[in-house]
């Protein structure tokens, strides 16, 4: 019965990952495309989704105790673990379809954030940068500390050497 129960979870934590690739691609078409109205819902939807998948891994790590005990190894056994302790079956290859299809859901993810992270911190930039040139009479601080008027680039490196 740990078997079946394990499986079941495992696919639910399968199709959770499955919608945080699609959160984190709908994510990045709201980037990509400039509609940033959006973008703090679609934040909230992944974090959501995270939240979800923290409370599966919870219930995933107690039904991977009691299967542990079952075939003879640690509680804490990862999948792959599980797998190698597996008695020999369907569910040696039930596992490790799951272990495949959860790395490949990993790696995807990961990629996804990676690519993400790197358009806000684009996007965080270019704003940066329309702000100061919104405002181009702003002083600017000397090295000292000290508030100067809007002079040069050239005379700002000489006065801080």
């Amino acid at each position: 019965m740990g078997t079946q129960r394990l499986s079941a979870l495992l696919w639910e934590e399968r199709e959770l990952l499955e919608l945080l690739v699609f959160k984190l691609e709908e994510e990045q078409l709201l980037l990509t495309s400039g509609k940033t109205k959006w973008l703090t819902h679609a934040t909230r939807e992944v974090e959501q989704v995270l939240e979800r998948l923290r409370g599966a891994d919870l219930g995933r790590a107690v039904a991977v105790a009691g299967l542990a005990r079952e075939w003879g190894t640690a509680e804490d056994a990862t999948l792959r673990e599980l797998v190698a302790a597996a008695p020999p079956g369907p569910w040696t290859e039930i596992f490790n379809a799951h272990l495949q299809a959860m790395t490949e859901l990993t790696v995807k993810i990961r990629e996804l954030r990676d690519i993400n992270e790197q358009f806000l911190r684009t996007a965080a930039r270019s704003a940066q940068e329309t702000l100061a040139g919104m405002n181009p009479e702003a002083n600017t601080y000397t090295a000292s500390g000290t508030s100067a008027a809007p002079t040069s680039a050239a005379r700002l490196v000489d006065q801080n050497i």
